[in-house]
């Protein structure tokens, strides 16, 4: 009967998509490969009006597999792709953008951007405008090729000089890349969103071209639009900008302040730290000491031997003044229960005398401030630093011992 047609039917589609479904989570291509023709081959039905009908899943379980299959090639995954581009008006677009990636991945840049191109021309009654989201990447993509295109004309350019008129062409051909790319970065980037490449390439466009006012502009409202989600790098880029513009120290902090809300392990933390302490408020210079412990809280920063430096050495200039103790013990109440076994145990040691010597001196000294000169970390370090007879390491110890009582007053 037409009911128990549709039931075989239904359960032979859901069996076949399960065998898929295992074949791809055990990454067996080809296995996957020949399931996936099964299925096709077996659809006789329009399920269109299922949230994700079969031409989707087609497109998705497909693609995967012709990226992974040993003896797919380029040409099969383009006719492939040409193909699902035909099976659904709704999805042309995302499977155009996807063909585009996949051929950027190989190096076919022109082919990709006459796929951008095509689709940028492509239209098809109300789709076009339910897909005008879609339809802004495709041209945001197609100004980063341009983009791409005006960076190698203008490389052409400074690498050979002024040199007449083969000079002239090139840069008549780089300003049409310019104005094709920043027309098109320039859209995108006005929706909310994470824009942090076309961001990038736009205002490098600008800043070459000398308009520091629109790049400030573009970055400033990157960075503060409340609708824009929360983003850390465009907080990285305001300030990378601010600093080759010769901004303030203000300036720069300012920026850093915020990514220092945002993400306290970023690498920048370093820049941040340094500013502030070379600060004459004793605001900042307490800020400072708050980041850098803050960083080192970050396993990613167990053995930056800069950032042990910039500690080391702020705790040593407070120990010396006897100024603002305080502020190392409210640092240190909040650490003193895990910090000794997740920075200072006796294999940490061991490791790090081996591996970085002046990473092992910094910590020592930090070490031997916080814990005291009896700290399984200062004690192993500064025997092996004297027995190699090395002068640091025993004026290192001497320092330690002459200050110990700052231990006692940190630890109360």
């Amino acid at each position: 009967s037409s009911n128990e047609h549709k039931l075989n039917f239904k359960k032979s589609k859901e069996a076949c998509l399960s065998y898929i479904q295992d074949a791809l989570l055990q990454k067996q291509w080809k296995r996957a490969a020949e399931f996936l023709t099964c299925y096709v081959e077996s659809l006789e039905k329009d399920y269109s009006r299922e949230h994700i009908g079969p031409s989707e899943m087609i497109w998705r379980i497909g693609t995967e597999i012709l990226w992974h299959h040993s003896q797919s090639s380029m040409k099969e995954f383009n006719c492939f792709m040409e193909q699902m581009k035909t099976l659904g008006v709704k999805r042309y677009l995302k499977v155009c953008l996807e063909h585009v990636f996949h051929l950027l991945c190989n190096g076919q840049i022109d082919e990709a951007y006459q796929n951008l191109s095509l689709a940028e021309s492509w239209r098809f009654g109300e789709q076009t405008v339910i897909q005008d989201k879609e339809m802004k990447l495709i041209q945001a993509y197609r100004g980063l090729l341009d983009y791409y295109s005006w960076s190698k004309q203008k490389n052409i350019l400074l690498e050979h000089g002024e040199d007449g008129f083969s000079d002239l062409a090139v840069e008549q051909e780089m300003h049409g890349y310019f104005r094709k790319a920043a027309v098109n970065l320039k859209e995108i980037i006005k929706i909310p969103g994470v824009w942090d490449v076309f961001v990038k390439c736009y205002v490098d466009l600008l800043e070459f071209y000398g308009d520091h006012n629109e790049a400030r502009q573009v970055l400033n409202e990157y960075a503060y639009n409340s609708k824009f989600p929360a983003n850390p790098n465009a907080h990285v880029y305001l300030y990378q900008f601010l600093k080759r513009q010769g901004e303030s120290k203000k300036s720069l902090i300012s920026a850093l302040k915020i990514l220092h809300d945002i993400v306290p392990s970023h690498e920048l933390m370093i820049d941040f730290n340094t500013m502030l302490q070379k600060s004459k408020k004793r605001k900042k210079r307490r800020l400072g000491l708050e980041v850098i412990f803050t960083a080192l809280d970050y396993a990613g920063w167990k053995e930056n031997a800069k950032a042990w430096s910039c500690l080391a050495g702020q705790v040593k200039q407070i120990v010396i003044s006897e100024k603002h103790l305080d502020w190392i013990k409210q640092e240190w109440n909040s650490r003193k229960d895990w910090w000794p076994a997740f920075h200072f145990s006796r294999y940490l040691a061991k490791r790090n005398w081996q591996e970085n010597k002046n990473l092992s001196y910094e910590k020592a000294l930090v070490a031997g401030l916080l814990l005291g000169k009896d700290c399984k970390y200062f004690k192993y370090v500064s025997h092996q630093g004297c027995k190699a007879q090395l002068k640091r390491f025993r004026m290192l110890r001497k320092f330690v011992n002459k200050h110990n009582l700052v231990y006692l007053k940190i630890s109360g």
